[in-house]
């Protein structure tokens, strides 16, 4: 069996999302996909993807940092966008925002079957209490 290349495949992962290709998320996602701790399977996975791009429709992800420890992948991703509502319970409502997300994943073979993320909310918040001065 080939060993799988999994900077390659997160960056086609990433370039999936970007593309909002819905019908490739499975090429890199487990069908029992967890998300923090939560068993939220393939399709529920899509859907909260579905979901963050209908309320941030310049979302964009771009890979700020990448490290990689088989069967893990340690990631910082960049934000720049406009979210149209509420984002986080925050009152962005189309304010134009900056944040990095920091996530781990767990692979098993050349699929994720773990993520783990922690997205910078006192980023947002700073910028919120900033523009309101």
């Amino acid at each position: 069996m080939a060993e799988v290349n999994l900077p390659k495949v997160y960056r086609d992962y990433i370039a999936c999302l970007n593309a909002q290709d819905w019908s490739k998320l499975g090429r890199f996602v487990s069908d029992d996909v967890r998300y923090n701790r939560k068993t939220i399977s393939l399709s529920g996975y899509r859907e909260m993807l579905e979901r963050d791009f209908r309320e941030i429709p310049d979302l964009f992800f771009e890979i700020e940092l990448l490290v990689c420890e088989p069967p893990h992948i340690a990631s910082r991703l960049h934000f720049d966008c406009t979210p149209q509502g509420a984002f986080l319970g925050l009152p962005l409502q189309g304010k134009r925002v900056a944040f990095a997300e920091n996530v781990f994943y767990k692979f098993r073979g050349d699929k994720i079957q773990e993520v783990w993320s922690v997205i910078d909310k006192a980023a947002i918040e700073k910028q919120l209490f900033q523009r309101a001065e």
